[in-house]
């Protein structure tokens, strides 16, 4: 069942609003738990930890900037 246009949208700024920064603090209290790695290791792992929360929601925010195609 596809979700419309409407409620992926709304999916969408719950996800940013509430998920995003739950997200963010699990990921740190995550990596704190290790010993602090070198500058660039720990900067790899953010950036793979910013993009893995994305892809299984790319579906959600395919197409959201656009305007409503049912319209």
């Amino acid at each position: 069942m596809a979700l419309s246009y409407k409620a992926r949208r709304r999916l969408s700024v719950v996800i940013l609003l509430v998920g995003l920064p739950i997200y963010i603090v699990v990921a740190l209290n995550v990596v704190a738990l290790f010993d602090r790695p070198p500058f660039l290791l720990e900067l790899a792992i953010y950036v793979v930890l910013g993009i893995v929360w994305v892809l299984p929601l790319k579906a959600v925010f395919k197409g959201i900037g656009q305007a409503d195609p049912d319209a």
